[in-house]
């Protein structure tokens, strides 16, 4: 415990390190159409927010683009359907799709349980653009105020 509370008196909460997946840049960064991204070394992992999760309710079905498909920076490149409403995705930076998260297309719920980990939609290679409008955690939050 003395471990921790120093960590939390010495970095600010946007700061603190994630010690659950060895895999994640830490850094990543919000649109205000509710999809996140985690770029790192040209690559980027696309998702939605848990926020937009929450809006969509109960996720049913998620049209996935193929693999190889170039993308602008907020180009839509395909949709989330619940039993409320759809939402069309859009690419919050340019690259070329690597590959798709085939878990999602035959369990889409797993969207509203892991929106910002396991149900990370597309990954992307050839990143050749970071929009300055994307937002750290901080900035999306205090955004989300105003939504």
């Amino acid at each position: 415990l003395m471990f921790k509370r120093s960590i939390t008196r010495t970095f600010p909460s946007i700061y603190r390190p994630i010690f659950c997946n060895a895999n994640r840049s830490y850094v990543m960064k919000y649109t205000t159409d509710h999809e996140w991204v985690d770029i790192n070394n040209g690559s980027a992992t696309i998702g939605i927010t848990n926020y937009a999760q929450q809006q969509l309710g109960e996720i049913v079905y998620v049209e996935l683009p193929e693999a190889g498909t170039a993308l602008e920076s907020g180009q839509a490149f395909g949709e989330v359907e619940s039993v409320k409403s759809s939402s069309e995705l859009l690419s919050p930076v340019g690259g070329t799709i690597e590959s798709v998260n085939e878990r999602i297309k035959e369990t889409p719920s797993l969207i509203n349980k892991s929106p910002e980990s396991d149900g990370w939609i597309v990954k992307l290679t050839g990143v050749t653009d970071s929009d300055d409008s994307l937002m750290d955690k901080s900035a999306y939050e205090e955004y989300l105020k105003t939504v």
